[in-house]
């Protein structure tokens, strides 16, 4: 793998994909700047090096160009997180952004403005990315969260840079971490796989059997997989259309000797809400009238038992509705058993936007052995994917 560690940047400029699609509020500033962050060592590397750094990023989905989607609204949070001076050019290419990297200086930084603010960023145009190539006379991805893309700054954009191509630190590791899971594993492997619904995991789920001893499924995709297996799940979430998938899921986990465990009770409710009622029931005999939003004490019980004794850990997808407290439970639980383990020597990895939400509300994000900065990206890894951003560095 080629990465930043493998050059010496000095009087180089490094033109460095970054995802820093962070989220705003209605002021325009950084409510979360764990993104910036997470670039931040590769950054600093170059610079450490003698060189100079020129930043691409998207941020939203802008229509066009849109002051409120503009990078010169996060420009003041880079400049903190990364405790060096940034400039900021308001286009991405074209002749201001060819003066202003000429006027470069080692040691310096150039954010660019937002790719999207060109329609040709998202279709993977050729023209633009060779437009953006001239900004620099190195290529560096670190931008993990769009690795799954096709995009030009992304995988078109490494064509031009046939020997000069290399990961940043952030992707670099993301690349390994997975590797760790779904290659180079310690056993017992678990993969505890929640969220809403079992459609988005499937594939999932198929491709990680032949890796893993133990599945942990939760979240209301469980209730689907319950329903299979003959269980009353009252009102709780379900997927009709899914049982014969989840039949052939616990089927192909039997033959390949991986032991699946569902939530044995379940923290059910009157309705969706921080004042509904709530008991514990089983998880296949669910009232009805009633939905199941969070596991119980016994499966909370069951499940740390098989983490705590894991050396190899997944997860992806929360265990209930752990934004309202009451059903917040399960997720905190499965949260703090991987913690223990990853304290006793697993190696954890922790990923999805809802499962990296609930480690941060929990305090236990330093706790863990990776946490991944991709959504989309790390599901495409799990099913088996190659993703064009790696490619394009790899290639």
């Amino acid at each position: 793998m080629k990465t930043i560690n493998d050059f010496n940047f000095k009087n180089k400029k490094a033109l460095i994909r970054v995802d820093f699609n962070v989220p705003l509020n209605d002021d325009f500033e950084v409510t979360d700047s764990s993104r910036i962050e997470a670039a931040k060592p590769t950054i600093i590397k170059v610079l450490e090096d003698g060189g100079s750094c020129v930043l691409m990023s998207h941020l939203g989905r802008p229509k066009g160009k849109e002051e409120k989607y503009s990078l010169q609204n996060i420009k003041s949070k880079v400049r903190e997180v990364l405790g060096v001076q940034v400039h900021f050019v308001d286009d991405c290419i074209g002749d201001k952004s060819t003066e202003a990297v000429a006027k470069l200086q080692s040691g310096e930084i150039l954010l660019l403005e937002n790719l999207r603010f060109y329609k040709e960023e998202i279709r993977g145009n050729r023209d633009f990315a060779k437009k953006l190539s001239k900004l620099g006379d190195i290529y560096v991805n670190d931008a993990f969260g769009m690795a799954h893309r096709a995009h030009a700054s992304t995988a078109i954009i490494a064509d031009f840079f046939p020997s000069k191509k290399y990961f940043g630190m952030l992707l670099a590791s993301e690349i390994v971490s997975i590797g760790k899971v779904l290659n180079n594993s310690v056993k017992p492997v678990t993969a505890i796989i929640g969220g809403a619904k079992v459609s988005s995991k499937i594939t999932i789920l198929l491709n990680i059997l032949d890796k893993i001893d133990n599945l942990i499924i939760c979240g209301g995709m469980a209730f689907t997989f319950v329903k299979a297996l003959g269980g009353s799940i009252g009102n709780s979430l379900i997927e009709e259309d899914k049982l014969v998938e989840a039949n052939t899921i616990l089927e192909k986990a039997k033959l390949k000797k991986v032991t699946i465990h569902l939530p044995i009770d379940t923290v059910v409710a009157d309705s969706l809400s921080e004042n509904a009622i709530t008991r514990i029931e089983d998880t296949d005999s669910i009232s009805e009238g009633w939905m199941g939003l969070d596991v119980g004490p016994a499966s909370n019980d069951s499940f740390t038992k098989v983490i705590t004794q894991s050396k190899t850990i997944l997860w992806n997808g929360p265990a209930g509705v752990f934004e309202i407290p009451i059903f917040a439970q399960g997720t905190m639980a499965i949260g703090n058993a991987i913690v223990k383990a990853t304290k006793n020597g697993a190696f954890s990895l922790v990923g999805g936007g809802d499962t990296v939400a609930a480690l941060k509300k929990f305090g236990l994000t330093d706790e863990i052995s990776h946490v991944s900065t991709g959504g989309g990206a790390l599901l495409e890894m799990l099913e088996g994917k190659t993703l064009p951003g790696i490619k394009a560095i790899e290639g």
